[in-house]
């Protein structure tokens, strides 16, 4: 497994595979679609595209939206389904931690939903709270916003 961070190849099979796990539980909102059309905007912006490779093919995928203030949302984490149950998860996740802490950021949270019982599981085992329950205003989907805050924190 190879890791790689903002590999602008890798793109297209990060929206692929978005759009992939998306359509398998819920449906593309108007969000996803504007991120599909300039996926570039996340590293334009100071934020970070991570992808797993193995034998070339991305399997894996995650980013890190800034939202400024040293303050990053990690999102769109997705595992090819011929790779779930690898562990990959979680080499995502430690690669964000790494380049949060790299970054110097003070506090990272996402936003997902409590039926994906697997992820928010993922999430607490790296030391995620949650900090709001119920209808997000940005995503259908959404009805949970867990964080974490990386200030005196050893990775």
């Amino acid at each position: 497994m190879k890791l790689h961070i903002n590999n602008s190849t890798h793109l297209a099979e990060f929206i692929h595979l978005n759009e992939l796990w998306i359509i398998h539980y819920f449906e593309l909102e108007p969000s996803d679609k504007e991120l599909a059309q300039h996926p570039e905007k996340i590293m334009e912006e100071g934020g970070y595209v991570f992808s797993l490779t193995k034998s070339d093919k991305v399997v894996g995928v995650c980013a890190l939206f800034n939202k400024g203030l040293n303050l990053y949302e990690l999102a769109r984490m997705t595992v090819h389904p011929d790779h779930r149950g690898e562990g990959l998860a979680h080499q995502l996740m430690s690669a964000c931690f790494q380049q949060l802490k790299k970054i110097k950021a003070k506090k990272v949270y996402l936003i997902s939903n409590t039926e994906l019982k697997a992820a928010i599981k993922l999430y607490q085992q790296h030391g995620f709270i949650t900090t709001h329950q119920g209808p997000h205003p940005d995503y259908q989907r959404a009805d949970i916003v867990m964080e974490k805050n990386l200030q005196n924190i050893s990775y």
